[in-house]
């Protein structure tokens, strides 16, 4: 696939990261691309990194959202799920520069005041009240685990222990 834009790895992580179970809607992609990154490139350049994934056949447009194809659902099994961002950037990048796709297929035509109107309520939905589900959740001490009231087991004697 070439030439690849810089957005196009961070279009394909966001959507992957957002679709998991079903087609990802714009707002869920944006909100997935600032988690990744941190900042979101321009709208034109969100727009042109769709359309091109699209027109190599790596995401496509169903039930009023984009998901991914099998293709790309198997380059990005491939990636490692540990690392910042800019790694698991880099990786994508590295495979979609190696994969070999052909531009036949039916580009997903995304406006730019589309990608605005989808920007504008993730920030919105931002400086709510409401949380980005995508966030991970902080982990909570120890002390905190157990319930006011409640006593803690006692643990079992090591010879009635599954082993």
């Amino acid at each position: 696939m070439h030439p690849i834009l810089d957005s196009d790895a961070l279009v394909l992580l966001a959507t992957t990261l957002s679709a998991k179970r079903r087609p990802a809607e714009l707002v869920e992609i944006i909100a997935a691309a600032e988690l990744i990154a941190g900042s979101l490139p321009g709208e034109a350049k969100l727009a042109e990194s769709i359309e091109n994934l699209s027109r190599h056949g790596l995401i496509c447009a169903r039930d009023g959202g984009l998901a991914l194809t099998a293709g790309a659902e198997a380059l990005m099994a491939t990636q490692p799920r540990k690392g910042t961002g800019e790694e698991r950037l880099f990786h994508v990048r590295d495979d979609l520069s190696a994969c070999p796709t052909r531009a036949d297929h039916a580009p997903v035509q995304v406006t730019p005041a589309e990608l605005q109107a989808a920007i504008a309520a993730h920030r919105a939905s931002s400086e709510g009240s409401r949380k980005n589900l995508l966030v991970p959740k902080p982990k909570a001490p120890d002390s905190e685990r157990q319930r006011p009231g409640q006593r803690q087991r006692k643990p079992l004697p090591a010879s009635k222990r599954k082993r």
